[in-house]
């Protein structure tokens, strides 16, 4: 296919109609790009050719940086998208550093070792390991980027977690390998089972029976404020 058809086919693409301004429509759309956009995505999305679109986007980085805001329009990998301006980056890294965000708590920071030093793990595992319930634990630490699903297990069909990258980059290692020796003084989970049903074999009938190894839900979602 040749350019001309392909521009062709973008603008085929577009809405049959734009619905607003162009330049404030491209700001909106690339306000919440996570990647760069190329003018055909952008033409599709704001509704205009894709000839305006690259009319239209240069002017308007120009013009940023005329303005000397704290953010710029940059093409890359062949396509736009906004980025921090270079000299406002120690700002930026000040605010993620200390940043108002929550810190977590003893019960997440647990929950997390456990994932780290077992992984891949399922959340009941986890559980039973903390002796608590960890589902909203869990949660928080999938939210904040420190843990990621890791497939199912192929016996139970649990789902099973691991550590992502991002958990290694905050703790600052380059590897799980480079993680303290801890792991020997986790209890392994076939002798924890093994324990734990000798425990509910020998334990007298009751009207009411205690609650189940990690069936105690913890006290908070895993974060406390800054």
């Amino acid at each position: 296919m040749s350019e001309t058809d392909q521009k062709a086919s973008g603008t085929d693409e577009t809405l049959s109609v734009p619905v607003a301004a162009l330049n404030p429509s491209l700001e909106a759309v690339l306000m919440v790009a996570d990647q760069p956009l190329d003018a055909v995505a952008l033409a599709s999305a704001v509704g205009y050719p894709v000839e305006e679109v690259v009319a239209a986007v240069e002017p308007l980085a120009a013009e940023y940086t005329r303005q000397g805001r704290g953010f710029e329009l940059r093409n890359v990998a062949g396509g736009w998208r906004f980025y921090t301006r270079e000299e406002y980056a120690a700002v930026v890294e000040g605010f993620v550093r200390e940043g108002q965000q929550a810190r977590l708590t003893q019960a997440a920071l647990e929950t997390l070792a456990v994932v780290a030093y077992k992984q891949p793990v399922s959340r009941a595992r986890v559980s039973a390991i903390r002796g608590v319930n960890v589902d909203g634990v869990m949660r928080t630490l999938l939210t904040r980027g420190l843990v990621e699903e890791a497939g199912q297990d192929h016996e139970t069909g649990a789902n099973l977690y691991r550590t992502t990258g991002y958990f290694l980059e905050r703790i600052g290692v380059s590897s799980l390998d480079d993680l303290p020796e801890l792991a020997p003084y986790l209890p392994d989970m076939a002798d924890l089972e093994d324990e734990l049903e000798a425990v509910a074999n020998t334990q007298p009938t009751a009207t009411e029976p205690p609650p189940e190894p990690g069936t105690e839900p913890e006290p908070d979602g895993g974060t406390e404020s800054a």
